[in-house]
């Protein structure tokens, strides 16, 4: 990292975990003071408008798009905008010295309609506390593949540096940053990515997104806030907690939906069903109190046993052994075959399978679908043949 660099610095954050938990986030206020980025409140530059959209994919990857209008109050600054990832945890990826980030691709940032050349550089970092974006001495720090837990097991941890000589252990993030200068009034940016979404043990896919830096910008809220979600030739069933959205709610302004309000224990969400569609969230004088999570919906359905509750088409979606009859049983594979088919909204003529895929809130019948297999997916085509 240049660190002749001395400059007020923008961040966005993405928490990253592979057997796989990530995140990523707004943009924070951060100065530059020597080799470590401080956190500020700006005083001049206020967030006036912010669309961000998240399309959600069978392959295990989001794109996301944030587009940003921002209003400088005062002269004419020069800002180091950055952009920091946490390492896969628990992943055989290699580290990279050069702090390129393996499940980050298509980074792109313009800033008032012109693109902008970014750096990288490997950060500190610990996970669920904010990066200190201290950058690293590689000098020092080396990748430690495998730790050594305090109860004597080995753990793959790639996730972790190494300082043999003080024996000590540290998180790292990929951190991407550039030069940006704001005119006085009105700047905009748009900045696009696509990462690889979690998943693990309970959840096919999971998004988590930090919207809390937005805070530190000079109106301390994001004055108009748009929030699109989006299933763009899928299916996805998920949920966000309702706390954060509750202003007002979510619509479905193009596709087929379903949204209603569900109790997890003593939490409230919002659960959404949606087809080739969009979702949108609108909210004025928007301030975060917390952090949003879009996370597949099985959790939400864990005290129902039966077999296809929840349904997603990516390679990650585990039909589990919910039926009491034996795994291989034929009942269990005339499910599993037709789940594809109901996840597009076949209405079937068989009365027993309609009325099983019936019972289902995500299912939603579609009496103009003619059955068409081109764009299932190498998962869906397994469940077909193999009931599996």
């Amino acid at each position: 990292m240049n660190k002749n660099l001395f400059f007020p610095v923008i961040v966005w954050t993405i928490w990253a975990f592979s057997a796989l938990q990530f995140s990523w986030a707004n943009d924070g206020v951060f100065y530059v003071n020597g080799s470590h980025l401080v956190p500020v409140q700006e005083t001049d530059i206020a967030l006036t408008r912010e669309v961000l959209t998240i399309k959600l994919a069978d392959d295990g990857y989001a794109q996301v798009d944030v587009q940003y209008e921002l209003n400088n109050s005062g002269p004419e600054k020069v800002v180091t905008m950055g952009f920091e990832a946490n390492a896969p945890y628990n992943d055989d990826v290699e580290f990279s010295p050069q702090g390129i980030h393996p499940y980050i691709s298509q980074f792109t940032v313009q800033m008032n309609g012109k693109d902008l050349t970014y750096l990288n550089a490997v950060v500190k970092s610990e996970y669920s506390i904010p990066c200190d974006f201290i950058p690293l001495d590689l000098k020092r720090w080396k990748s430690y593949g495998q730790v050594k837990m305090r109860d004597g097991d080995d753990l793959p941890n790639n996730s972790l540096l190494y300082d043999a000589s003080a024996d000590s252990l540290v998180g790292f993030s990929y951190a991407y940053y550039f030069v940006a200068r704001f005119l006085p009034g009105t700047n905009t940016v748009h900045h696009t990515y696509r990462y690889r979404m979690s998943y693990g043990l309970g959840r096919t896919f999971e998004v988590p997104y930090w919207l809390l830096p937005a805070m530190r910008w000079a109106n301390r809220q994001i004055d108009d806030f748009t929030l699109r979600i989006e299933a763009p030739h899928t299916a996805k069933h998920f949920f966000v907690a309702d706390s954060l959205f509750s202003q007002s709610d979510f619509q479905i302004i193009q596709g087929v939906g379903k949204i209603h309000k569900t109790r997890y224990y003593e939490d409230l969400y919002t659960e959404v069903a949606l087809r080739n569609g969009i979702i949108e969230w609108h909210a004025t004088a928007f301030r975060p109190k917390d952090n949003m999570t879009i996370q597949s919906a099985e959790r939400l359905h864990y005290d129902d046993f039966k077999l296809g509750t929840f349904y997603d088409r990516s390679e990650n979606y585990q039909p589990g052994s919910y039926l009491i009859e034996p795994d291989k049983s034929e009942v269990r594979r005339r499910i599993l075959r037709n789940l594809p088919y109901a996840s597009r909204g076949m209405v079937f003529k068989d009365r027993k399978l309609r009325r099983y895929f019936t019972q289902f809130w995500w299912y939603m019948p579609d009496p103009d679908w003619l059955p068409d297999t081109s764009d299932f997916t190498p998962r869906e085509w397994r469940l077909i043949n193999e009931g599996e």
